[in-house]
């Protein structure tokens, strides 16, 4: 599959499934937290369960998001591939950093921040598309919103169904539904997710002449960001999944079924529109959906503001961190 490529663009690519893996690795919390912790499934069993439905979602889910982030946000005909391996290194270092703090961020914002600064440093303001980074700067708000929205309804419906029976019941009964709702959501998540990845590999190979630019993506470049990220999963950020499923509100299996099944139908939609969202922002609106569902001060708000001003950073620092790295390498004369 490398037939034709050089040793660098081959250790480039070993970078970016690398960088899919820290994204798998930070974002399990994304497809097993609330299933973790109402204790429907172990962690180990959660995180096997979603590695799987992760890779899977190769098999069902089409591949729009991989064409946004690989033609839709800087101009493809400056990219190089010093360029990529800017916008990987800035990207990593962030996601790294925030996983060892417990902090869910957005990989999907670590990849295109870093893309950005990377693309501003190699040929000015000039270079971005504006109407895919509007897209997603506007899912930056959109996305937890419409979480948090979709899981409130969702869960305010079910609730009133099921007020009249049993608790045990509900627990029983829901505890084995959400086997369902995490598989549902884990699908989206590496929908999403993993085709980040396979479009920032598709525009290096489009910059060495390997790709054209109006193919389509080799399908192993999709199976190895999907091999990837299930990895990065199964390993888990137990930090991130302890802030997430235990932290923001307390849940039970219902809860749990209500923000994976609301989160899981915004991820589908916009996997199939094309619409690079961050899957931490969706489960972590859900989550707070769920729990504003129930009372107000059932959310630990202080907590969520923490979460929030993470995301805010995140597309500012990659962005810087890329602009840096690629000067650092145009100023000292290192050209790949």
């Amino acid at each position: 599959m490398f037939d034709g490529l050089s040793t660098t663009v081959i250790l480039i690519i070993i970078i970016a499934l690398f960088f899919d893996f820290v994204n798998g690795w930070n974002d399990a919390a994304n497809s097993v937290a609330t299933v973790v912790s109402t204790k429907v499934l172990t962690p180990i069993k959660a995180v096997g369960l979603a590695a799987f439905m992760n890779f899977i979602a190769f098999l069902i889910m089409p591949h729009a998001v991989a064409l946004t982030i690989g033609k839709g946000i800087v101009d493809i005909s400056i990219v190089t591939p010093t360029l990529i391996l800017s916008t990987l290194l800035a990207a990593i270092f962030w996601g790294v950093f925030m996983t060892q703090f417990g902090l869910p961020i957005s990989m999907s914002h670590t990849l295109i921040g870093g893309f950005m600064g990377a693309g501003i440093a190699a040929g000015g303001f000039q270079v971005l598309i504006m109407s895919g980074i509007t897209k997603v700067l506007l899912f930056i708000v959109l996305a937890p919103i419409f979480g948090f929205v979709f899981s409130m309804l969702f869960s305010a419906v079910l609730f009133r169904a099921i007020r009249k029976l049993r608790p045990s019941t509900i627990n029983r009964v829901f505890g084995k539904l959400q086997l369902l709702s995490v598989s549902w959501y884990s699908l989206g998540h590496g929908a999403n997710d993993a085709l980040k990845t396979a479009g920032i590999i598709s525009a290096l190979l489009i910059s060495v002449g390997y790709m054209d630019i109006n193919a389509d993506i080799p399908t192993w470049v999709i199976l190895s960001a999907y091999i990837s990220i299930g990895l990065g999963t199964l390993i888990g950020g137990w930090k991130v999944i302890r802030t997430m499923g235990m932290k923001i509100t307390k849940l039970r299996p219902v809860d749990g079924f209500s923000a994976e099944t609301g989160g899981g139908v915004l991820l589908f939609l916009t996997s199939i529109f094309g619409i690079p969202v961050s899957t931490t922002h969706v489960i972590a609106g859900s989550i707070m959906g769920v729990g504003a569902t129930k009372r107000a001060t059932s959310v630990r708000w202080g907590l969520a503001r923490t979460i929030v001003g993470a995301w805010i950073l995140t597309i500012p620092a990659t962005t810087f961190g890329g602009f840096v790295v690629y000067k650092a390498f145009v100023l000292l004369n290192i050209t790949l």
